[in-house]
């Protein structure tokens, strides 16, 4: 194939990971791989493929990105799939009802590498071919990443998006840790911590009747993780709130023996 050197060996640095969320077609799945290929990302994560994986016909449209290819891993649920980044950006071009902070590609790709050059797991998030990213999927994530797209025809197929952002991505990977931001997310708890408190607040809820209105509860949901994700938690800030959190739900369970029992009588009364 023109442009490809097998003479040269491929490094697999660190790079972005990047997740189709339910893709529907193989050949947008090869398609988005050879995206990557072409600029040194090799992480790709499928959740609940339409066609199963392994697929012929997204390692036809990959044109030899054997490397990407070979490595996909699939997950079932997206919690799981990002579950060991610890920055997660998606990728849309709706507007969304969601309290999230909204950003281009290059700002995204330079928080990327001061990320990674600091040791970190970031993920791109990109949506279906036909409807993209669901609301709740996108509060999963730390922000917004909007292409600047002609509004009236702002729709782009997964290996668009793709190569854009990995293109992004190269252009500025070698910043490293040297950026503030780095600074900033060092300590931030890995997602799997944060989906955990996520659960653990919502079965309390669920628990305690908090969601009178069922039809409300998922926009609900959404802006309680938009909240919580703001806060770049620490794993002791986490615990803590968990341990707030099952504290309140032993006291729900099991009411305060002391909370209506009057006060003894001292010798003054």
């Amino acid at each position: 194939m023109a442009g490809t050197d097998t003479s040269i060996k491929i490094e697999l640095r660190p790079t972005p990971a990047v997740i189709l969320c339910e893709p529907q077609l193989g050949e947008n799945i090869g398609t988005a791989a050879r995206a990557m290929a072409n600029f040194g990302l090799w992480d790709l994560r499928l959740v609940r493929p339409r066609d199963g994986w392994p697929n012929e016909r997204a390692v036809a449209a990959a044109s030899r990105a054997d490397h990407v290819i070979e490595r996909v891993r699939v997950f079932e649920t997206l919690e799981d799939a990002i579950a060991d980044l610890t920055l997660v950006l998606a990728t849309t071009a709706r507007s969304r009802d969601l309290q999230k902070e909204v950003i281009g590609p290059d700002d995204a790709a330079i928080r990327m590498a001061a990320q990674i050059g600091s040791g970190k797991g970031v993920g791109l998030l990109f949506g279906r071919e036909k409807w993209g990213l669901l609301n709740e999927e996108v509060a999963l994530a730390d922000c917004i990443v909007t292409l600047p797209v002609e509004p009236a025809f702002a729709s782009l197929n997964i290996a668009q998006a793709v190569l854009l952002m990995a293109y992004e991505w190269r252009r500025h990977s070698d910043v490293g840790a040297k950026l503030p931001f780095a600074d900033a997310m060092a300590d931030v708890a890995p997602r799997e911590e944060l989906l955990g408190l996520f659960g653990h607040l919502e079965t309390t809820l669920d628990g305690s009747g908090f969601f009178t209105a069922p039809d409300k509860r998922p926009t609900v949901i959404n802006n309680l993780r938009t909240m919580l994700e703001r806060g770049k938690f620490t794993s002791q800030e986490i615990r803590t709130l968990r341990g707030v959190i099952s504290s309140i739900d032993r006291k729900h369970q099991r009411p305060n023996p002391n909370r209506h029992k009057p006060a003894e009588k001292t010798d003054d009364d």
